[in-house]
């Protein structure tokens, strides 16, 4: 049982791994693990882990794919009280050389797939003690790398520890401008804020505050697995994300519940809603509408053809990191009654959240602000509801330790006011009238024409109104009149076009004259990352083409 009351995320799941050990833990295809044997082969990892000198605060890189594999490999590393690293397995050679060896990765947990891509950097990165290779779909074995089978097949368990919540947790952040950023939280922060979320979810669930109130879970649990209330999610965004982790990872297993990925890359709405219908998933978790569309619009074939889906067991949708918006999540809302759980954050802090449902409609980009939050001015004051001034957005709470050796990035973006710590991760946005916020965008994102400041998301979501247009991204070029000028690239949903003056004149009705698109240039798709976010860098390319 519960050998320290240190909240620190191993500690969690152990303890959960006691209570309830014959619940299923982990599905991933037809793979499925109880919370017994997950535990288990954590530990057994966790013992490799600590022959190769993996110790308190090692990092330990995460290069795979969505997976059982993946979730045990972290919870090896945090019972040895080690730091994961994510890593984006879309990066090439260069951008994983540099976020290894920023972060100090001493061991790497990679995809098989990856092997000849690993083989080529392993050189440059002498610090790195072990390769460890997952599943067999290599074309070739390495030398040096360890078979992740073998290991639980050949390693005891390792013995259970006395762990400290002052343990430091990191999640790295590309965002869509500069290099990644390692992110540092404690365990015990990071976990209380996690159950504060659940709270607001409405689960109930213990106030850890009181850190002996953790003990408390148990009798909890119990409650919840007799009554079948357990959560079964399913993560369909990339785990290597803060949206899939925070939202999908961490706030289902701290209560027991069961995790669902799917072992293919890419979205795939088809195969998300049929996953959806055989594993009776409670919740899943998505990036906003580059997620929300493609699986709106399979809905939509499947009725058409009367072959609907049956996705009658999902109770929540929760979303983060990409706008979602208010049109398609009630398209959504026709096919089945649910809550839909939008978040507004990023990895540096939580801001605010917005709940709808049927009798409940939702408003894009509209959300409600948290306490604990602030928009302060470019003079640094507080922006009074209603005021129609713009400002930049503060959470406290929840705040990091700082970026990973980055003092002077840490000290712009974590600092106080009015004596208290606050997280500034550079989003802009508006205080309405009745105290909700109006998200912007990134400043660093932010077009300046004439003098007047422009944010790409208010202008996207502006031109996504028109039923002709898909997706779009908004980004500012040189301007020799302006300063920059707004360029607009946008795709066409299927079937359907428009023209450039149609369209601004369609746009007008919704956005100020200064903020309409100069230029349109119309792509057959809009280049995403895996998350959903924005690729910035791509569209300025196409723009100044």
């Amino acid at each position: 049982m519960l050998n320290s009351h240190d909240l620190h995320f191993a500690n969690i799941w152990e303890h959960v791994s006691d209570i309830i050990p014959n619940r299923i833990a982990l599905v991933c295809g037809k793979n499925k693990k109880t919370w017994k044997e997950y535990e288990q082969d954590s530990a057994k990892l966790a013992s490799f882990l600590n022959s190769q000198g993996i110790k308190e605060d090692s990092k330990v890189g995460l290069y795979l794919h969505n997976s059982n594999e993946y979730l045990e490999a972290q919870f090896a590393t945090f019972k040895v009280m080690g730091v994961p690293i994510n890593v984006n397995y879309r990066y090439k050679s260069g951008e994983l050389i540099y976020l290894l060896d920023n972060s100090d990765a001493e061991a790497v947990f990679f995809q098989a797939c990856y092997a000849d891509q690993v083989e080529e950097i392993a050189k440059e990165l002498p610090n790195i003690k072990t390769w460890i290779q997952v599943g067999n779909d290599s074309i070739k074995d390495l030398s040096f790398a360890f078979k992740y089978n073998d290991i639980l097949n050949q390693h005891q368990q390792m013995e259970r520890i006395i762990r400290s919540e002052d343990n430091t947790y990191m999640i790295y952040t590309g965002g869509t401008t500069g290099m990644p950023k390692g992110v540092m939280y404690t365990h015990g922060g990071f976990a209380t804020s996690m159950f504060g979320t659940l709270k607001q979810q409405g689960y109930e669930v213990p106030d850890v505050r009181n850190r002996d109130n953790l003990l408390k879970l148990e009798p909890i649990l119990k409650k919840m697995d007799k009554n079948n209330l357990l959560n079964s999610c399913l993560i369909a965004c990339p785990l290597m994300h803060g949206t899939g982790m925070f939202l999908g990872g961490f706030l289902t297993h701290v209560l027991g519940g069961t995790i669902i990925t799917v072992p293919s890359l890419g979205l795939d709405a088809e195969l998300l809603l049929n996953q959806v219908k055989t594993s009776k998933a409670k919740t899943m978790v998505i990036v906003g509408d580059a997620f929300a569309k493609p699986i709106l619009a399979e809905l939509d074939k499947a009725k058409e053809q009367n072959k609907p889906y049956d996705i009658s067991s999902l109770q929540t949708l929760i979303s983060s990191g990409v706008i979602w918006s208010a049109k398609v999540k009630e398209g959504l809302l026709k096919h089945h009654d649910m809550n839909l759980f939008d978040s507004m954050g990023s990895s540096e802090g939580g801001m605010g959240s917005s709940m709808s449902s049927r009798d409940k409609p939702a408003q894009t980009a509209k959300f409600k602000m948290n306490s604990n939050v602030i928009v302060l001015s470019d003079e640094n004051k507080l922006v009074e509801p209603g005021s129609g001034i713009r400002g930049k957005i503060g959470t406290s709470g929840l705040v990091p330790i700082g970026y990973y050796k980055d003092p002077e990035k840490s000290a712009s973006t974590f600092k106080d006011f009015d004596g208290i710590r606050y997280s500034f991760p550079g989003d802009y946005a508006m205080v309405e009238s009745d105290g909700s916020i109006t998200l912007l965008g990134r400043g660093s994102n932010c077009i300046n024409s004439a003098g007047e400041k422009i944010y790409p998301e208010e202008v996207e979501e502006a031109i996504k109104l028109d039923s002709n247009i898909y997706d779009c991204l908004v980004v500012g070029i040189d301007d020799e009149r302006f300063g920059q000028k707004v360029v607009a690239v946008a795709s066409f949903e299927k079937n359907k076009e428009i023209l450039f003056d149609e369209l601004i004149k369609n746009t007008r009705n919704h956005l100020s004259g200064y903020k309409l698109p100069k230029m349109i240039k119309f792509v057959d798709e809009v280049k995403r990352a895996p998350n959903g976010k924005a690729d910035y860098k791509w569209a300025l390319e196409i723009a100044k083409s």
